[in-house]
């Protein structure tokens, strides 16, 4: 599990530094820096992996943007570098980025440091005489030589497998194409039906998928029935995409024989169920991962509902699995038990000068009295007693 990450001198995130749990649920006003934080960890999960260009941090789910944009211009004078850096509980991996002001060229690598415990198992600084090839990492290069399973290893290969999901609903549907393919699912949501039909099978086999099964079919209420089927054995429209394999409904309401939908036709809410359920418990989906604006399509019941079961279906995994959360939905906040130290809420807002600021929401005394009086987090927030919220 990464416990600690470091962005300085990117966008509006001049100097953050935050200590992560398993689920990290991050608020705040639009354009506050969230989704910097984010793309933030793409740059740096990227830079883990050999190589930071823009093909590399669009599979990342990074938005491509203007080179310039990328690093902090508070002052008149731009900062040299921009710096990132994760730490686990034995381990650490650090970099500073050359961003070029060329859109056509790679970043390039101005110091990198990754330490197991007390050994240095990379580094390399721009006074190094035998400084190597700079648009490559270094940390990449040297992994090939490290045991499987070692704490640096595993700190360097949840970096590069990190991923910000940004679902809509016509990849969900399957009526408009992934532009970014992964397994399980796409950034998008592309290949949703597949990586279900898959965690079903997984399920007939596995008690904690199986039970992310039930929960998200008791999520989507009026559906009695979902499973993953060829395209010609259910009803489609026309205008339906003609991707092979379909979710596939029944309605718990409707008479038999009119009872059967596909997810083109259903609900995007019970799409994005499915979605999250998939990431939460999917053997293939990334350990470390964030959704962007996760609370995508939802009424705010369920919105509350599906957070606290994500929340369950995170901290149940075998293996540690740790996720990044941005919403603007309040109601989210009720569903996420704060008591238990893996769970995390944090607000972001920028100072009067615009710099994000990124501060933890703690459970404490204060907050546990007003818990007494009848005040709910969401309410907290939408007052403004959590921070986080627009002057507007």
């Amino acid at each position: 599990m990464i416990t600690k990450l470091t962005v300085e001198f990117f966008k509006t995130l001049e100097r953050v530094e935050i200590e992560l749990g398993l689920v990290n649920v991050f608020v705040g006003a639009n354009g506050s820096g969230k989704s910097n934080l984010l793309e933030a960890v793409g740059v740096l999960s990227a830079a883990a992996d050999g190589k930071v260009n823009d093909q590399v941090l669009l599979q990342r789910g990074v938005r491509p943007g203007l080179q310039q944009l990328y690093k902090s211009a508070f002052t008149e004078r731009l900062p040299p570098h921009i710096f990132f850096g994760a730490q686990n509980d034995n381990s650490s991996y650090e970099v500073a980025l050359h961003n070029p002001m060329n859109d056509t060229k790679p970043w390039r690598y101005k110091t990198e440091s990754w330490i197991q415990g007390t050994k240095n198992l990379a580094s390399r600084s721009p006074a190094m005489a035998d400084n190597p090839n700079t648009e490559v990492g270094l940390a990449y290069a040297r992994a090939i030589e490290m045991k499987p399973g070692s704490p640096g290893l595993n700190l360097l290969n949840q970096l590069r497998n990190f991923v910000v999901f940004s679902p809509t609903t016509p990849v969900l549907r399957g009526t408009a194409p992934e532009s970014q393919p992964r397994q399980p699912v796409g950034i998008h949501g592309g290949r949703l039906p597949d990586a279900v039909g898959e965690l079903l099978t997984l399920a007939k086999k596995n008690k904690r998928a199986a039970k992310v099964c039930e929960d998200a079919l008791r999520l989507i209420d009026w559906a009695k029935d979902f499973r993953c089927e060829s395209a010609d054995k259910v009803p489609l429209s026309a205008a339906a995409g003609s991707s092979p394999r379909v979710i596939r409904f029944v309605d718990r309401y409707m008479r038999e024989g009119r009872n059967v939908l596909s997810g083109y036709d259903a609900s995007e809410g019970a799409l994005y169920v499915l979605f999250l359920a998939v990431l939460g418990a999917h053997e293939g989906s990334p350990q470390f991962c964030a959704v962007d604006n996760a609370d995508h399509g939802l009424n705010p019941r369920l919105a509350q509902a599906l957070f606290k079961h994500l929340c369950a279906w995170i901290l149940s995994a075998s293996e540690p699995r740790q996720i990044l959360l941005t919403t603007h939905s309040p109601q989210v906040l009720d569903g996420l038990p704060l008591q238990d130290e893996r769970v995390r809420l944090f607000t972001v807002a920028r100072t009067d000068a615009g710099r994000s600021v990124i501060r933890r929401v703690e459970v404490n005394e204060k907050l546990l009295a007003m818990a007494e009086k009848g005040w709910t987090l969401s309410r907290l927030w939408v007052m403004g007693h959590l921070g986080g919220m627009p002057n507007v």
